[in-house]
C-alpha cells in the first residue's frame, strides 16, 4: 500500500510554473515597482471570449483589471464581488476585465461553470501580460483611471478587502484618485 505524504505547497513556485516565469523574478520585481500608483498601464492585446481585447479600447472608462487562475481559491471568492461591481458601476463608466493565466483554456472554462463572469474575460496562456504588470500573486488587480493610469494595486482577495477595493473604484469613477 502506498503511503500518502503531505506536501508543502510553495506558492511562489506554483505561480512561476503557472505563469511560465521561472528564473524571471528579478525582471518581474523591477516591473512591479514601475506599476505603482500613477504609472501608465501597459497596453496589450489578448484573445477574449468573443473577440480580441486591447487595453486601449477602454480609454475613457475606469478599468478594474484582474489577473486570475482556475486553481486560485481567492479568485473564486473575487468573482461574485467583480460581478456585483460591474452591475453596480457599469453604467457609471466601470469595466471589469479579468485575464485568465491558465495554460489550458479548458481549466478556465471549468472554473467559469461554477463561478460565472458577468464582465469581460481575456486569456493569456503564455503569461506575457502578467509579466508586464509585475503580477506576483493570484489574484492581482489594478484600478486604471479614464486616462490609462494605475490608481490602485491590490494583491490577493478576501471578503474583508471588498470595501477598500470598492472605494478605489468609486474614487476613480469620481476622478478623485
Amino acid at each position: 500500500m502506498r503511503q500518502v505524504v503531505p506536501m508543502r505547497v510553495d506558492r511562489r513556485a506554483a505561480l512561476q510554473r503557472a505563469l511560465g516565469l521561472a528564473g524571471l523574478w528579478a525582471a518581474v520585481d523591477a516591473r512591479a515597482q514601475s506599476l505603482d500608483k500613477g504609472a501608465v498601464a501597459p497596453d496589450f492585446e489578448l484573445p477574449g471570449t468573443h473577440a480580441a481585447i486591447k487595453l486601449s479600447q477602454y480609454r475613457g472608462k475606469v478599468l478594474y483589471l484582474d489577473f486570475w487562475a482556475s486553481w486560485c481559491g481567492p479568485c473564486k471568492q473575487s468573482f461574485p464581488w467583480m460581478n456585483a461591481m460591474q452591475a453596480k458601476y457599469g453604467a457609471k463608466g466601470l469595466q471589469v476585465l479579468a485575464i485568465n493565466v491558465d495554460t489550458k483554456r479548458e481549466d478556465a472554462r471549468k472554473f467559469l461553470l461554477s463561478s460565472p463572469a458577468a464582465f469581460e474575460l481575456a486569456y493569456d496562456a503564455q503569461g506575457l501580460t502578467p509579466r508586464l504588470y509585475g503580477v506576483k500573486t493570484m489574484p492581482s488587480s489594478y484600478v486604471i483611471d479614464r486616462a490609462g493610469k494605475v490608481v490602485a494595486v491590490h494583491r490577493g482577495f478576501a471578503p474583508e478587502d471588498s470595501a477598500a477595493l470598492e472605494q478605489s473604484v468609486r474614487l476613480a469613477l469620481e476622478g478623485t484618485t
